[in-house]
């Protein structure tokens, strides 16, 4: 039978919409998660919470995780927002991008090349393709991207813009893009020098609230878990923010409570807390 619209409200009110960082948070740096994070976030998805993936990564890269985790049924957030997708594995690809937020990158490419002309930059179109130069490659790109001259970037439709720089500290780096004054843009300067750029006013937190909304949780209800500074919208915005032990201390800041480091299965610690909360009530 399928649900009303009441009886989603209900259960909302009985779980948690629980939104989860992947790099840092769920894998370690080397992309590994731990058995105790695997197993205590399982248990969490079987228990019958929302756990919604919240990521810098693509939908592709990101896919892979959704299947580790065993959510068959939900949505994930990815590209700092930029992309929302339902999760149903009965679908022909297991999913659906319900919402991408698109901009225009010339403006913020042709300022950048200016200011930092050894960067690299990458790009995901509005049909989900990565477009670099340089040959630039990450694996949270989830496909290879195809190299193009700057000129063909330059006329793209963006999702999401990636800048690398191996020139500068992610300090350095991001006194000189607060220097050139980015406008129709938001952005977060990641743990290196590399900088992730999405429509204005788009960030994990504005993904995740629409979310919310739609599914019917309380703020309250809400939990989130991160450790970069992509993250610092989404630890504000959450009930619950949780930051990693190792984040950034401007992450530590916004968050309600600090975790232990990933290398010490921080993110475990937090679910299997929410778990014995279940059992209690």
């Amino acid at each position: 039978m399928t649900k009303t619209g009441n009886e989603d409200r209900l259960e909302a009110t009985k779980t948690y919409m629980i939104c989860l960082d992947v790099d840092g948070t769920l894998v370690n740096h080397d992309g590994e998660m731990s058995r105790a994070v695997k197993d205590s976030a399982r248990a969490i998805v079987a228990a019958g919470h929302e756990v919604v993936i919240s990521t810098g990564r693509s939908l592709e890269a990101t896919l892979p995780v959704i299947r580790m985790l065993g959510i068959e049924n939900g949505h994930a957030v990815c590209c700092n927002g930029g992309v929302t997708a339902r999760i149903d594995t009965s679908l022909e690809y297991g999913y659906e991008v319900v919402e991408r937020k698109t901009f225009d990158p010339r403006p913020a490419l042709l300022a950048l090349q200016e200011w930092l002309p050894t960067a690299k930059y990458a790009l995901e179109d509005d049909e989900g393709r990565f477009l670099s130069t340089e040959r630039f490659q990450d694996a949270s790109f989830g496909v290879v991207a195809e190299p193009v001259t700057l000129d063909k970037m330059l006329e793209a439709t963006a999702v999401r813009l990636v800048v690398f720089s191996t020139d500068s500290t992610a300090e350095e780096f991001g006194e000189a893009v607060g220097s050139i004054g980015l406008s129709g843009v938001t952005y977060s300067v990641g743990w290196t020098a590399w900088l992730d750029i999405a429509a204005e006013g788009v960030t994990k937190a504005s993904g995740l609230e629409a979310l919310r909304e739609k599914r019917g949780f309380g703020i309250e209800r809400t939990v989130a878990v991160g450790d970069g500074r992509n993250d610092i919208e989404m630890l504000s915005w959450a009930g619950r923010g949780v930051a990693m032990g190792q984040a950034p201390e401007e992450v530590k800041a916004v968050a309600d409570e600090i975790a232990a480091h990933v290398d010490e299965d921080g993110l475990a610690t937090v679910l299997q807390d929410i778990l014995a909360g279940d059992t209690d009530a």
